[in-house]
């Protein structure tokens, strides 16, 4: 009788699986109002997502069907729930224009992870992004809330940017800007290891000292940077636009 053994990919869809409910918690804490509550299990759905994969490279037992089911955790933590709770947390007042712009991230974040899927050619190489990813837009719409929703309304100056923040997300996404992934390490030379290092440990320490609030200026730098990136090689030089064409 052949003893009962747990797959090595259970370890990585685990985490996916993780992902998935914290979206789900992500809703149910928005839907009571608790707003606050509900952009921290974005959060949390985004560090489950950034370990799946870097899970499924340890345990060899990256495929397809991780990749599916990464985009189907993907679409509810950062396609419904953070469009759900900017609609409760401020587009409700709004009537069926507010539930038409509170829709954008869930529907331009699903039209991404598609695109994104079919152009996959092997799943064991990560590769830069084309269009802003989805985690990205979704924790900085969180991150407007967390910071600055004071429990009954977003805090000013910031409620007169976030209808142009959800849909220059939105567009973002499907756009064809790079945004770069995460390097690896192990490739870097020893003086880049300890810049990044050094770096991490900086945007740490400012983190800290504002109340996680400077959180949210590193992410729009981050999405601003490339943005403005693009703009700098579609006048000075077409090549990085000619490989997001392809």
């Amino acid at each position: 009788m052949s003893k009962f053994k747990i797959p090595k990919s259970t370890i990585p869809n685990t985490a996916t699986s993780l992902n998935v409910l914290s979206g789900f918690m992500a809703i149910i804490f928005a839907s009571d109002g608790n707003f606050h509550l509900s952009a921290l299990f974005i959060f949390i759905a985004t560090f489950f997502d950034l370990i799946d994969g870097l899970l499924a490279r340890l345990t060899k037992t990256t495929s397809m069907f991780g990749v599916e089911l990464d985009s189907l955790a993907d679409v509810v933590s950062f396609g419904v729930a953070p469009s759900f709770l900017i609609y409760k947390a401020y587009f409700i007042d709004y009537g069926y224009v507010g539930i038409l712009i509170s829709s954008l991230p869930l529907i331009f974040g699903a039209l991404r992870l598609a695109r994104f899927n079919v152009q996959v050619e092997d799943i064991k190489i990560k590769q830069d992004f084309f269009g802003l990813p989805i985690p990205i837009s979704a924790i900085t719409i969180a991150s407007l809330i967390l910071f600055y929703h004071n429990g009954v309304n977003i805090i000013k100056p910031f409620n007169s940017i976030l209808l142009p923040a959800v849909i220059v997300l939105s567009l973002l996404m499907v756009s064809k800007i790079r945004y770069n992934t995460l390097p690896k390490m192990k490739t870097l030379s020893l003086f880049s290891k300890i810049s990044i290092y050094l770096f991490a440990i900086i945007l740490l320490v400012l983190v800290y000292f504002t109340d996680g609030e400077a959180f949210f200026y590193m992410i729009v730098f981050h999405i601003l940077f490339g943005l403005f990136r693009h703009i700098y090689f579609m006048i000075f030089n077409n090549s990085e636009l000619e490989t997001a064409d392809k």
